[in-house]
This record gives structure tokens, C-alpha cells and sequence, in this order.
């Protein structure tokens, strides 16, 4: 596809910059919008957007909003801010147990902040947006793996209900004025930049201090991990699909159709960094589901998405970027 001005919602976060890199990259224009919310390090966010503005190949090809998904005007005035050719809607309050602890703000964020999205993209005309949902919509659902035309009516955490919500706006959107969303449920993303909140980064930080992980279950459940490289080619190719027509919307899984299970993540984590981990177990948490999987035939079908990495390579190069980049930042110690 030609150049394009992407507005893209969440740009400092991990998924966020990521995406903009690659964008900026292939000669596209990225408005960046972010709250900076302090979740987690705004350091570790300010540094994000650093590396960003660094694969910009010209000065003015990348452009940071500061602004709150909440506010409907700050949301339409950096969508009127200038031409913008489509949406890559990645910002939200993200996470199970976090959203247990406070429903309302997940559902302001997530609901009413994506409903401000699509509200000022229909004022901007802007016709093509991409949506971030997540394969915790499909609850405690035992068929697997997860294809999108599974029952995802019984959500087991707000969390969860609020990314149900945002994809059906999406379809409610599409189907009055004339939008193509593609809506995106990610499957546990990993890699550089990851957050410091996540499993993965969190082990392996404790691992090489010397410190106890916490393992809830007895180790079995079972994750479909999808490395960020991945994650990114999958947002791509929906916004390449959203580009290309006019009034639909669709729900895409993006993970990589294989399940890993707690107990051989951490083996994967001690081989790679060679230390063995202080394992400490505990109960299941209230609204975790036991096994994530990913039907990826649909993605495939239509957006051509065929992940690359598996867990061991992923890890492998997770690893690698923690100790060269991560470890001696002030927010990883």
C-alpha cells in the first residue's frame, strides 16, 4: 500500500511502539497519541517513545499527542490535527487482576475511551480502523483452540467484558456509518519492550536476581504465546484489510496456535538463562482462565497471518534484549 498518516492510540506502551517502529519504517507517517498513564513506569514509556522517534526517517514523520482516550474532544482534535488515513486503536487499561480491583476504571477507559474512537473517527471521516481486543473474551470456554465464531457471551473478569464490549461497538460502528474495523484479540504478546507487569518479564527478572517467582495452579495451564514480531504482522495485515473496504467488520485471533504450559515456560526461562528458578506456588487467581489456544485459520484465510516464532526462539531473543537493553534500566530494577 502507498504511505500513510496512521493515527495510532497507546504508542508508548508495548505493543504501541512496536507497531509505530515498523509503520515508520516502511515510509508510513505515525501520529502517536498516550496518556503516559502511570500503571507502570512513565520512564520506561518516555524511553519507548524515544526509540520510536529514532526509526523515524525524517523529523516530522513521527508526531507524539499527550492526551486522555477519556476526553472526546482531546481524542477529535488529535484526529482533526491533520489528514490521517486510518486508526490503529491499541490504548487501554490491560490486565485481569487489575481490572477485579477496579471495574470502573477499566470500563471508562475500555469502553467509554474506545467509544470515543470510533465517535471522532466517524466525525473525521476516517473509514479504517484496527481494534484491540483479547483472547480473554472467550472466558472459561473449554473447546479449544479459540476460533472467533466461538460463544463469547460469559466473560469471567471485567477485563474481559470490557474488550467484548469495544468489539461489538466495532460491529455497532460499522454497520450505521459505514466504518471497517477489524477488531484483533491477541494472544499473551511477549517480547522487547514487553511490560514490566507481565509474566515473562517478571520471571526473568527474579530469575537472574536470585529471587522466588510465584506460580499459581500447580504449573499446567497453559498459555498460546505470540511473539511481538508476530503481533505487529498480524495489526498490519488488518489494516491493510480495513484499507481495502468500506462497512464491514470482522474479529481476527493473532497468536501462535500453540500452547505452552507454566511449568515449561519456566524450564524454557532456566535454560536460556541459565539459573534455576525459586519456584513458590499458589492458588489460581479469580477470573484466570486455564488454557489459552488460537484457531488462526480465519486470520489465515483472510489476512494471509502465519506466525513465525515459537516459544523457544521468542524466548531466546526476549532474553537476549532484557540483558543488552532492560536490565540496568532504572525501571527494571
Amino acid at each position: 500500500m502507498p504511505s500513510q498518516t496512521i493515527f495510532l492510540s497507546g504508542v508508548a506502551g508495548f505493543i504501541g511502539s512496536n507497531t509505530a517502529e515498523v509503520l515508520l519504517k516502511q515510509g508510513n507517517r505515525v501520529v502517536g497519541f498516550d496518556n503516559l498513564a502511570k500503571v507502570y513506569s512513565v520512564e520506561k514509556k518516555r524511553h519507548n517513545l524515544k526509540q520510536v522517534a529514532a526509526a523515524a526517517p525524517e523529523k516530522d514523520a513521527f508526531h507524539f499527542i499527550e492526551g486522555d482516550l477519556r476526553e472526546a474532544k482531546q481524542v477529535e482534535q488529535a484526529l482533526a490535527s491533520q489528514k490521517i488515513d486510518a486508526i490503529i486503536h491499541l490504548a487501554a487499561l490491560a490486565g485481569v487482576q487489575p481490572s477485579i480491583a477496579d471495574p470502573v476504571a477499566y470500563a471508562d477507559v475500555n469502553i467509554h475511551g474506545t467509544l470515543n474512537i470510533f465517535e471522532a473517527a466517524k466525525k473525521s471521516n476516517i473509514q479504517s480502523i484496527v481494534s484491540a481486543s483479547s483472547s480473554s473474551v472467550y472466558g472459561a470456554n473449554k473447546k479449544l483452540p479459540f476460533s472467533e465464531t466461538d460463544p463469547v457471551d460469559h466473560p469471567i473478569s471485567p477485563y474481559a467484558a470490557t474488550k467484548r464490549a469495544g468489539e461489538l461497538l466495532a460491529h455497532t460502528y460499522s454497520h450505521l456509518h459505514g466504518l471497517s474495523i477489524a477488531c484483533m484479540r491477541f494472544f499473551t504478546v511477549y517480547g522487547p519492550r514487553q511490560r514490566p507487569d507481565l509474566a515473562i518479564y517478571k520471571f526473568t527478572r527474579a530469575m537472574l536476581k536470585g529471587d522466588e517467582i510465584t506460580l499459581y495452579g500447580d504449573g499446567s495451564s497453559r498459555r498460546d504465546y505470540t511473539y511481538i514480531e508476530d503481533c505487529v504482522d498480524g495489526i498490519l495485515r488488518a489494516l491493510d484489510w480495513a484499507c481495502q473496504g468500506q462497512g464491514r467488520s470482522d474479529i481476527f485471533n493473532l497468536g501462535e496456535a500453540q500452547t505452552v504450559s507454566l511449568l515449561d515456560l519456566v524450564a524454557h526461562l532456566e535454560n536460556i538463562l541459565k539459573v534455576k528458578a525459586k519456584r513458590r506456588f499458589a492458588d489460581y487467581l479469580p477470573g484466570d482462565v486455564f488454557a489459552t489456544f488460537a484457531d488462526l485459520s480465519q486470520s489465515e484465510m483472510i489476512l494471509g497471518y502465519r506466525p513465525r516464532i515459537k516459544i523457544e526462539e521468542g524466548l531466546k531473543k526476549f532474553c537476549e534484549w532484557y540483558l543488552k537493553e532492560e536490565k540496568d534500566q532504572p525501571w527494571a530494577k
